[in-house]
């Protein structure tokens, strides 16, 4: 196996440690597998017969960033084409929240969660996909 030397902030790598003594890990290098290997498998199996893919993408950031949310306005106009909406709300005084709405194929959401979760100073990126598929019922009938 090889030895990878990683940077991150010190109350990350708290973090990592402690999570992995409450659950059972046998240290960092075990989370930051595991970590790893969620990231790379989770778009796969999310592509149905290359159906659009509707998504929405949040992201916090503290407040007092300016920095971050012009990279994100630059992400958003990167990815025109798949954003259909966007909304900023402020939280607990000192965050922001800035929610996307896609649209496209799960090669380009993946993209765009990707260059999001890379802006730095970016607290946290989740989302959730919908396939647009028609429901199987629709299917039979129309068969």
């Amino acid at each position: 196996m090889s030895v990878v030397s990683i940077s991150m902030p010190e109350a990350l790598l708290e973090r990592i440690d402690e999570f992995a003594d409450e659950h059972g890990y046998s240290g960092r290098s075990e989370v930051v597998r595991e970590g790893t290997r969620t990231l790379l498998e989770e778009f796969q199996g999310q592509n149905i017969d290359g159906q659009k893919q509707m998504c929405t993408v949040s992201v916090v950031f503290e407040y007092c960033q300016p920095a971050v949310q012009q990279r994100l306005t630059g992400v958003r106009h990167e990815y025109d084409a798949i954003v259909s909406a966007t909304t900023h709300a402020h939280v607990q005084d000192q965050y922001c929240m800035e929610l996307f709405v896609l649209e496209g194929t799960t090669e380009a959401l993946s993209g765009f969660v990707n260059t999001v979760r890379a802006v730095p100073d970016v607290q946290a990126v989740d989302y959730s996909i919908t396939s647009f598929g028609r429901d199987p019922i629709d299917q039979h009938i129309e068969s």
